[in-house]
């Protein structure tokens, strides 16, 4: 198994890698044009900077998995409320990384004082939409046709659990 543990500036080139063929290939991101070095390594220092945590699942020195969380939105009476993403490379998935790296953003999101913690998930992601109920989220909205990517339109499912 992978040791998870937080990033450092010198991960970022290998979350790059894992994000950016997850823009390519699939729609568990709606972003169609692949991420600079430069945009994931501000992305990584604003975490910081707002002490929002980075993880990596580490193997062989290569970065396999990544999560984290940061603010749902902006305005201060969401302030209690983060939503997160957990993202495996290719040839990792279904190993169980991704359950444990949402497993270890939960308690530091209570370390933090939140509330609440959503992920946002392509309606097609079935494997995604499982790995979180198996973690207490449940889903709380269906949003029909508000991604396009691929030449369609894409359905996000909300998902909650309360800390």
């Amino acid at each position: 198994m992978a040791e998870i543990r937080h990033a450092v500036m010198e991960d970022i080139p290998g979350l790059l890698l894992i994000y950016n063929e997850i823009i390519a290939n699939s729609t568990a991101v709606y972003q169609d044009e692949p991420l600079s070095l430069d945009n994931r390594q501000a992305w990584f220092a604003a975490r910081q900077q707002a002490g929002f945590p980075v993880l990596v699942a580490m193997d062989a020195g290569r970065v396999v998995g990544f999560s984290s969380f940061g603010e749902y939105r902006a305005f201060h009476g969401y302030r209690f409320t983060v939503e997160h993403s957990v993202h495996i490379a290719p040839d990792y998935r279904g190993r169980g990384l991704g359950g444990a790296l949402l497993a270890g953003l939960l308690p530091l999101a209570t370390s933090l004082g939140k509330h609440a913690m959503l992920g946002v998930i392509d309606a097609d992601n079935a494997a995604s939409i499982a790995l979180h109920a198996k973690h207490g989220f449940v889903q709380v909205a269906h949003m029909p046709q508000v991604g396009f990517k691929f030449g369609r339109w894409l359905d996000a499912v909300f998902m909650q659990r309360l800390l």
